[in-house]
């Protein structure tokens, strides 16, 4: 219903219920409110930024829920999708679909309070071991860009604040970038520590020097982890080599360094490299593990079914053996010869006689 544009607004209760709901405690426009009696424009005019300023709010309001409801289905995903890479894992599921599985997190960016909550990192972090180079290969490529992203979060927080300091030579941020520049770039199969730029002078004693390079060298090889993380588990490895075959000029250190240089650069072993980058193997241990120890589940499988096969031929019965006094043997000259005699030739040529000197071993045949 029109009213005269001389309408004044006496009950203030109604208006100030209006002002208490949309408005915050200190807002401009309750300041702004003229003393009553108002007129009807001025009701209008008040009204209509107080509604604003709700909707805005309200519009505020929506978009925080529906970034905690998207927040809550991305960790569901992320819990379900490591809980997929566990089952697969232990159920010896093939490469293919671990990888299926790794790719779905390419795109995710990592922060603490997600990879705490959903425990992906765990699961990522044990397929590193991985047999399948590939499988380890990307899941430690996962590990390094979110723990990139877990020490870049820091910064990006501090940068978007208005009174936030220019970041200071303290700051973390450079550190998270030098170790992503780090990341190796070219065939990994050609990677040591020339090609990625590492100086391994850093003891002082040359030969201990050395050792380090041929660490680095090994652990390199074929691996997708960062420079500095190699050449830190190098000088360990190093370190307890040189604590167990004191001092560095002997040749028990120097040897021992060699084996497992050569074990690091086995193509075959690829398990080996990854659990003693990760720590699943400590480099005391590392130094002190046996020939056995330090062979690929590859080589382990071939010498063990060369063994059985030994083992099936020294349970084959073997023909019978007569001891001749007649026969000497030519090397030693004794008479302890045993022999046996098989058909190797046609029915109507003779047999062949196989000799063996009891006493040194020599052996011939004769028709």
């Amino acid at each position: 219903t029109p009213r005269p544009s001389n309408f004044q607004l006496h009950d203030t209760r109604t208006f100030v219920a209006l002002l208490n709901y949309h408005l915050p405690p200190n807002s401009r426009l309750r300041s702004s409110v003229p003393p009553f009696p108002i007129t009807l424009n001025q009701v209008t005019h008040i009204t209509s930024e107080a509604l604003a300023t709700a909707a805005g709010r309200s519009i505020t309001r929506s978009k925080r829920l529906r970034s905690g409801i998207m927040a809550s289905m991305e960790a569901k995903d992320i819990e379900e999708r490591g809980k997929q890479l566990a089952k697969a894992a232990v159920g010896g599921d093939p490469p293919a679909t671990l990888l299926a599985l790794l790719d779905g997190l390419k795109g995710w960016t990592a922060t603490e309070k997600l990879l705490r909550q959903t425990k992906i990192g765990v699961h990522v972090n044990k397929l590193r071991q991985n047999p399948d180079t590939q499988v380890a290969r990307t899941a430690t490529t996962l590990v390094n860009k979110w723990k990139g992203d877990v020490k870049k979060a820091p910064a990006t927080a501090a940068s978007s604040g208005t009174n936030s300091p220019a970041p200071n030579k303290s700051s973390p941020a450079p550190a998270a970038a030098s170790k992503l520049k780090a990341e190796p770039q070219g065939d990994l199969e050609k990677r040591n520590s020339l090609s990625d730029k590492i100086d391994t002078a850093v003891t002082g004693n040359q030969t201990r020097d050395a050792c380090i390079k041929l660490m680095y060298d090994g652990l390199a090889f074929m691996s997708p982890d960062a420079a500095p993380e190699i050449l830190k588990v190098a000088r360990s490895v190093e370190l307890a080599a040189y604590n167990a075959y004191q001092p560095e000029g002997s040749p028990e250190y120097r040897q021992r360094i060699r084996s497992l240089y050569q074990n690091l650069k086995n193509k075959s072993n690829p398990k080996l490299r990854s659990q003693v980058l990760s720590g699943f193997i400590k480099p005391d241990r590392f130094v002190r593990m046996t020939h056995e120890e330090l062979k690929s589940d590859k080589q382990r499988a071939e010498d063990e079914k060369l063994q059985k096969e030994n083992m099936d031929k020294a349970m084959v019965a073997q023909a019978e053996r007569s001891i001749s006094a007649s026969l000497t043997c030519g090397k030693c000259g004794q008479k302890k010869v045993s022999y046996s005699q098989a058909q190797t030739r046609s029915a109507d040529e003779p047999m062949t006689t196989f000799c063996e000197c009891t006493v040194c071993g020599n052996r011939w045949k004769f028709s």
